[in-house]
C-alpha cells in the first residue's frame, strides 16, 4: 500500500492510518532543498508565513504562500521544499503519515466513506497537492491527534485512528464547501489579489505571482478577476502604475527618466507609451500641465502673487 492519500484503494479495502512524523517546528530564514517522501504531509501554518515551492506535473513549479490559519495537503512522491525568508518567521504543525492494513478492526476509512461522500470525493481526487483556509475546525482535530501520537506512540491504537478519520472527514466536507461557494468568495479574492497589486506594483509581477499569494490557480483567478472588476490582472496592474506616476509627476520632481523605475516599468520607451495611452499626453506634457494648474491655483488663492 503506498502512502497516497488520492486513490481509490483506500475505498475497497480495510485501511487505517500509518503515522511515520508529526512536530511542532519554528521556521526563520530557512531554505529546504526539494526533496520528496513515501507519505502524504500536511502542513499547518500556527503563525507567520512561508512559502512551498511544489513540483508538480510534467515538473512545473509552483509557488504556494502559507499564512496564518491556512495548511497544505501534500500527496506522497511530489517534489516539493520549504522557504523562509530572512526577515519573517513561521510556526507550523507537521504530520506524515501513510496507510495499513487493519484487518476486521473499524471503523476503516471505506466504511467511513460509505457513509460520507466528502471523502468519496475527496480520495478519488487526482491532485498532487491541495491548500485551505481553516475555519477553526481543522486545527483542534489535528492538534489532538499529534499530542496523542506524541504521548502514547504510533502504534494502531483506536483512539488515533478516530482522530484521524474525524481529521479526513473535516477535510473532506472543508473542501466541499470551498467548491460549492467557490464564486461566493470571489470577492474576497480579488480584494486580497488588488492589495497585492498596490503593494507589489514597484516590482515585475506575473499572474502566477498574484495568484500564488491567493492560493489559487492563475486561470480561475483570472476569470474571477474580470468577472469582479471588468478588467484583467494585467491592465488592472497597468492602471494602479500609471495613476502613481501622474502622482509622482505631478507632486514630486522625481526626474521623468526614473519615473518608470518607481512603478515597475523596466523599459522607459515603454513606460512612455504606456502613460501617453493612458492620460493622451505624455510624461513631460503631464508635468508642464501639472505644474501650470498648480501655478494658476496658487495665483487664484487669497494673497496670491
Amino acid at each position: 500500500m503506498n502512502g497516497s492519500l488520492f486513490q481509490e484503494a483506500l475505498l475497497s479495502g480495510s485501511y487505517g492510518p500509518k503515522f511515520y512524523a508529526f512536530y511542532y517546528k519554528q521556521w526563520s530564514n530557512y531554505q529546504m532543498p526539494f526533496h520528496v517522501h513515501d507519505s502524504t504531509e500536511i502542513m499547518y501554518m500556527i503563525s507567520g508565513q512561508c512559502r512551498i515551492d511544489v513540483r508538480a506535473g510534467e515538473g512545473q513549479e509552483q509557488r504556494v504562500v502559507l499564512r496564518k490559519g491556512e495548511f497544505i495537503v501534500l500527496d506522497s512522491g511530489v517534489p516539493h521544499r520549504l522557504i523562509v525568508d530572512a526577515d519573517s518567521s513561521c510556526r507550523m504543525l507537521n504530520v506524515e503519515f501513510g496507510f495499513t492494513d487493519r484487518g476486521q478492526a473499524a471503523p476503516d476509512i471505506r466504511t467511513i466513506a460509505e457513509e460520507e461522500e466528502e471523502v468519496t470525493a475527496f480520495l478519488r481526487r487526482d491532485r498532487s497537492y491541495l491548500v485551505l483556509s481553516d475555519e477553526e475546525e481543522v486545527y483542534p482535530v489535528l492538534r489532538s491527534l499529534v499530542l496523542e501520537l506524541d504521548q502514547r506512540g504510533t502504534d494502531l491504537r483506536t483512539i488515533t485512528n478516530v482522530l484521524f478519520i474525524q481529521l479526513l472527514v473535516t477535510i473532506s466536507r472543508l473542501v466541499e464547501e470551498r467548491e460549492r461557494g467557490a464564486f461566493g468568495h470571489s470577492e474576497l479574492y480579488v480584494k486580497r489579489s488588488i492589495d497585492y497589486l498596490h503593494q507589489h506594483y514597484d516590482q515585475n509581477i506575473r499572474i502566477k505571482d498574484v495568484a500564488s499569494s491567493v492560493n489559487l490557480h492563475p486561470g480561475y483567478l483570472q476569470r474571477i478577476f474580470r468577472k469582479e472588476t471588468g478588467h484583467t490582472l494585467t491592465a488592472y496592474l497597468t492602471m494602479i502604475r500609471m495613476e502613481k506616476a501622474k502622482q509622482l509627476l505631478s507632486r514630486t520632481d522625481i526626474p521623468i527618466p526614473e519615473i518608470s523605475e518607481y512603478v515597475g516599468v523596466a523599459s522607459r520607451q515603454y513606460f512612455h507609451a504606456l502613460f501617453k495611452k493612458y492620460t493622451k499626453l505624455t510624461p513631460a506634457q503631464y508635468r508642464q500641465n501639472s505644474d501650470k494648474y498648480s501655478w494658476d491655483r496658487r495665483l487664484a488663492e487669497p494673497g496670491g502673487h
